[in-house]
């Protein structure tokens, strides 16, 4: 297993989406221990001092002006994890806990959190061990930072609650005690340095973003083979449209559908005596809708990887003047900006698709058969296929609501603005699967119109991605069970499958 060496602020989205995609091995730059042993040492001193500083010797939230003794500071800080413990719900994926333990080494390890190396190693060896800490999707607000969700991840150092190993349920304890870790007693602070922070928002807005640029390429591939299949016209794609519009999404996009359609035999064969002067605009506006999804995507992006290198806990420690100082970096507000940005990539996508379904399905407009079936009437074909694809567009729009424009006071008023960050990265995961098994639909319509085209042949490119379908979801001629097709597709779209056999149409399209 390939070692990666965490840089701490040195991120790179493809760091990120490495970890995302499968499991290495972790090692801290030793260059970080030096900023990490001072900030540690920095709160050492205000404890020995005996200034109330928040969250060292204070309580917390609404409780802050209440001093606690130095002989009960580890206790407050246990007690802390355990009391702060609530979430609910499924727990977070694999994959995704795997960011937030990367993130929050990362940000701990920049030295403004005044957390022990020792603790920094044993989150580092919990990783390596393949010990995944159990925790549920729902129970924050944003803001503040994770606290609940956090705080999950933080009962495995300790030793307590549950953990999965090789995907199996087991006692942290136990499983903390078969890698030969020892659990953690939390030192002055550091339980408020685990638990604060925009981590577990971040990871979830990350793996929206990775699911995004996915669902991007498998829907503009799926709409170029629908341009084919319904015989439309690649003159909407010229260059010179987009250049003098200028926005560089559209412009990228356009660039994209010119090369997958070029050279297909379906679109020389009717430019000449096609009666249709302009296509409808499912076809024709896919640069304009899916350049806009683009750079939306490319603009959370941004957001995102500035904080997944960002110092988000409270309050943060600044050694050269020896202060600490309480702020807000836990608030999440541009995590859940970007996931609300996300939310209307992902649902344009799937919009605009089933759009091209309804399409394809109408033979009045396609000039195909009806439903994309032989002997439709007998055969059903793509009928319900579409209505499944309209649902779950449907679905989608309610779900694309911005999260970011609530917020409900908590801690007695206290923290009386709040983000909703991890809702909002939350509920991208179930938009991105309602938008793969939109498009994973019409990839299915569109490769059976291209099949009703033969002998004539669609572009090379096309072709290719046709033949890879083909081998996984034969011809639709008559009725069958179609859910094993769709779900088929689905994965297809959700595993990048479609897009891996051209890579170089779309190197560079997003930030590295």
């Amino acid at each position: 297993m390939a070692t990666f060496t965490i840089k701490p602020g040195q991120f790179t989205l493809a760091d990120l989406r490495s970890a995302w995609q499968a499991k290495s091995t972790l090692a801290l730059d030793p260059t970080a221990y030096d900023a990490i042993d001072a900030s540690s040492a920095a709160i050492a001193r205000i404890v020995a001092k005996g200034d109330a500083a928040y969250g060292i010797n204070t309580g917390f939230g609404k409780l802050a002006k209440t001093r606690i003794p130095d002989d009960q500071l580890e206790l407050l800080q246990r007690n802390l994890i355990l009391s702060h413990s609530v979430g609910t719900g499924d727990l977070i994926a694999e994959n995704i806990v795997r960011l937030i333990l990367l993130m929050k080494i990362g940000s701990l390890s920049r030295g403004f959190s005044g957390i022990r190396r020792s603790v920094i190693d044993a989150m580092i060896a919990v990783y390596n061990a393949g010990i995944t800490p159990c925790i549920p999707v729902k129970g924050s607000v944003g803001a503040s930072g994770d606290l609940s969700p956090l705080s999950h991840m933080t009962l495995a150092l300790l030793g307590e609650g549950d953990v999965l190993v090789g995907g199996k349920l087991v006692a942290a304890k136990q499983a903390l005690n078969d890698a030969g870790i020892t659990p953690v007693v939390l030192a002055a602070k550091e339980g408020l340095a685990l638990i604060n922070g925009t981590q577990v928002s971040t990871a979830l807005a990350l793996n929206g973003l990775f699911l995004a640029e996915r669902l991007l390429e498998a829907g503009t591939v799926s709409g170029a083979m629908s341009v084919d299949a319904a015989k439309g016209s690649d003159a909407p794609f010229d260059a010179r449209i987009h250049a003098v519009r200028g926005q560089p999404g559209q412009i990228a996009t356009a660039n994209l559908y010119r090369t997958l359609l070029s050279g297909s035999v379906i679109r020389q064969s009717h430019l000449v005596d096609d009666e249709r002067v302009q296509d409808p605009y499912c076809l024709r506006c896919q640069p304009q809708v899916m350049g806009a999804c683009l750079d939306l995507i490319n603009s959370a992006a941004r957001t995102l990887l500035i904080e997944a290198n960002a110092v988000t806990d409270n309050p943060l420690v600044f050694i050269e003047t020896n202060e600490v100082i309480s702020g807000g970096n836990f608030h999440a507000e541009p995590v859940a900006f970007a996931a609300d940005t996300l939310a209307l990539a992902i649902a344009e996508i799937g919009s605009i698709s089933e759009r091209r379904i309804a399409l394809l399905i109408d033979a009045s407009n396609s000039g195909l058969p009806p439903f994309l079936v032989p002997s439709s009437g007998l055969n059903s074909g793509f009928m319900i296929a579409h209505v499944t694809a309209a649902a779950l567009a449907s679905e989608n729009k309610s779900l694309a609501h911005p999260a970011s424009v609530d917020s409900l006071p908590t801690s007695a008023n206290q923290e009386d603005h709040v983000s909703m960050a991890t809702f909002a990265g939350r509920r991208l995961h179930d938009m991105a699967h309602n938008t793969a098994v939109i498009v994973g639909i019409e990839l299915l319509a569109a490769a059976q119109g291209i099949d009703f085209h033969a002998p004539l042949v669609t572009s090379p490119k096309l072709a290719e991605l046709h033949q890879r379908l083909r081998q996984q979801v034969s011809f639709y001629g008559e009725d069958r069970l179609f859910a094993p097709d769709i779900e088929a597709a689905k994965q297809m779209v959700l595993k990048g499958e479609l897009s891996s056999n051209c890579q170089d149409v779309f190197n560079g399209l997003y930030l590295a």
